[in-house]
């Protein structure tokens, strides 16, 4: 391990990358819920993006800088974590191991990182926060003693044409110990997925979706899509969904599936507590930019020096729990962060606050890489 710590023993583990356990899921899934999460839409350029992006920016090492004593810590949902990543709201989690959410919770409890629990989720999430905090209870005179553990715990929304089940979502999770909603904003209508139409794809039997408050009957009685248009209110405005969950709850309100700055600035018009920048995993309009290319312009309308203050992954989390449950989960963890500390420490910062925009080069149209500059963080 960088930093200044122990160099890792030798080992037989053979998920030693994001794409070791990617390959060890694809294995492990069935091909209707494989295609189910691996796949966007229409014509998956959107999902190409997401990864391709990434090789136009360049991270630019630094030489002879004293990274003894290297903190990952953040914080994050008003709590302080590891390091800045969280386990993403991605639904319909006993898909891929039957514990399901309740894997994902103890891992990031164990990790001391933030989830998100989705509306879609298979476990209500009065179980998943419980699973969470039983972990941390067992870890504080364990293994992990005096480091970062538990959880902040979000409930990811949609705007609902059944407004007093809304409600009830709002209710049950704030009482639950939720402290944020990620309002999923980027979905009026689904996504064109033609996996899901050539499956004619159905969350498997047995399994239901408690916080909706619908049984694994109802919701094969309809498919993805004619299930989704029944729940989803595509009325929703920023005029009338913040104000309406601001009157409701005292968690905070964050708007999820932000890609552009005027959205920022009427999340901010509108109030909301902050933005979560993404293309809802490709899975929505195909064609629009990856995420890591609009966080620029997107931090620069909220007029703040900080951009990403912490990276939540979802399909990641997914194949851990295929490839092992919660053990999977914190191997999925484990590889984040040694690769964040590593980067960190090779890039000359000790903090995370030390992350600074001067840490990338980007290659231009024209060839030619050029350092980013700005003294503002990602």
């Amino acid at each position: 391990m960088s930093g200044g710590a122990p160099l890792p023993e030798p080992t037989k583990e053979p998920i030693l990358s994001i794409s070791d356990l990617k390959e060890a899921a694809d294995r492990k899934l069935p091909s209707l819920v494989r295609e189910f999460y691996n796949s966007g839409s229409t014509d998956q350029r959107t999902i190409a993006a997401n990864s391709d992006a990434f090789t136009k920016y360049h991270l630019r090492s630094r030489v002879l800088v004293n990274v003894r004593g290297l903190d990952t810590s953040a914080t994050a949902l008003g709590r302080k974590v590891r390091f800045p990543v969280g386990c993403a709201p991605a639904g319909i989690q006993s898909m891929a191991h039957e514990d399901g959410e309740l894997a994902t919770a103890r891992a990031a409890g164990r990790w001391g990182v933030n989830m998100g629990v989705s509306s879609f989720a298979s476990y209500a999430v009065e179980e998943v926060v419980d699973a969470g905090k039983g972990v941390v209870e067992t870890t504080k005179s364990g293994d992990r003693g005096g480091e970062v553990v538990g959880s902040a715990y979000a409930m990811q929304l949609y705007p609902m044409r059944d407004r007093a089940l809304q409600e009830r979502i709002v209710k049950r999770a704030e009482k639950a110990g939720c402290t944020a909603i990620f309002l999923t904003g980027d979905s009026p209508v689904l996504g064109v997925r033609y996996n899901e139409w050539r499956n004619d794809f159905r969350t498997p039997e047995g399994i239901g979706f408690p916080n909706m408050e619908r049984t694994s009957k109802q919701i094969r009685e309809s498919t993805h899509d004619d299930g989704f248009a029944k729940m989803n209110d595509d009325s929703a405005a920023w005029t009338t969904e913040i104000k309406w969950l601001k009157e409701r709850t005292k968690m905070k309100i964050f708007v999820k599936g932000v890609i552009c700055g005027e959205d920022v600035r009427a999340a901010i018009e509108s109030n909301a507590d902050g933005v979560i920048v993404s293309n809802h995993g490709g899975r929505q309009l195909d064609g629009v930019p990856a995420t890591i290319d609009v966080l620029e312009e997107c931090a620069a309308a909220a007029e703040v020096a900080l951009g990403a203050k912490c990276v939540y992954v979802g399909r990641p989390v997914l194949w851990a729990l295929a490839y092992g449950g919660q053990a999977g989960v914190e191997r999925m963890l484990e590889v984040l962060y040694e690769d964040f500390r590593r980067c960190m420490a090779l890039c000359g910062c000790r903090t995370v606050a030390d992350i600074n925009r001067n840490c990338l080069a980007r290659m231009g149209l024209d060839g030619v890489l050029r350092p980013l500059r700005r003294e503002s963080r990602l």
